[in-house]
């Protein structure tokens, strides 16, 4: 009977995915027509998001022009080197991108993580084969509980389960630790901010809890957040996760803006 029940189940789902689709029709996050799958976009507004390809910086993943060569720097990477070692994003902060950013983090739009996630997956595929530990970027408790959730924590969940499983360059399956840094100071709104005040906000903002050190020590780690402006955020995470006791840290983002500010 257990096998039946088992069949049956599975035939049940079906039903219920099948009548669901019906009532709730797929449509497109950005424009909201109809489409054949959850987790995508229309042709349309696929063509008008600014996808992230090599060539870029290798350091900052800054896109350039043209292809000069492997291994190539920007100025900004040269000038002024960031204490992570790499940085992935999968799209420009812009038009329909910066859309998804906002609606995730402001309207509760929780169901445009996968889609993000999944993006974040294909731009950052080296960086997460080579982490062993994942960790976003927190808020503050009381943001946090004004807002119910963190953007940053909710993509990072999604990475984590997509692409967590052992591969040639991980012996293990990756780990996700949301709680192995904290914020611990309550910082304004990054938005608005010029490149100093931003550092400044965020500076001794985060924090390694004693009783997590232990999860991140002389591991890879993998910080997750959903936007790259200046780097002031990730900059000060990846500095407190570094004396933390991290052996490095790349960060992966959904977007970032076209130029360091």
């Amino acid at each position: 009977m257990r096998p039946m029940a088992g069949r049956l189940g599975g035939f049940g789902s079906v039903v219920l995915s099948a009548v669901a689709d019906m009532l709730f029709p797929p449509v497109c996050p950005g424009c909201r027509i109809a489409i054949g799958s959850l987790a995508s976009v229309c042709p349309d507004c696929w063509a008008s998001i600014g996808f992230i390809d090599r060539p870029y910086c290798e350091v900052l993943g800054l896109p350039f022009a043209y292809d000069q060569g492997p291994g190539a720097l920007s100025p900004a990477a040269i000038a002024d080197p960031p204490p992570f070692a790499r940085l992935r994003a999968a799209v420009l902060y812009r038009g329909l991108a910066a859309t998804f950013v906002a609606s995730l983090k402001y309207s509760d739009r929780t169901d445009l993580s996968v889609l993000m996630a999944a993006w974040m997956g294909r731009a950052g595929a080296d960086l997460i084969a080579d982490a062993d530990i994942v960790v976003p970027v927190p808020l503050h408790r009381g943001r946090l509980w004004r807002r119910r959730f963190n953007q940053s924590a909710e993509l990072a969940r999604h990475i984590v389960a997509a692409g967590g499983e052992v591969s040639e360059r991980r012996a293990a399956p990756l780990a996700y630790s949301p709680l192995a840094l904290v914020r611990v100071k309550p910082t304004r709104s990054q938005i608005g901010l010029g490149a100093r005040e931003r550092r400044e906000n965020v500076r001794g903002a985060f924090q390694v809890p004693a009783d997590r050190r232990a999860e991140i020590a002389g591991r890879r780690v993998l910080l997750v957040d959903d936007v790259f402006t200046t780097g002031a955020t990730v900059s000060s995470a990846t500095r407190t996760l570094m004396r933390g006791g991290a052996a490095s840290v790349d960060v992966l983002t959904f977007a970032r803006v076209a130029a360091e500010g």
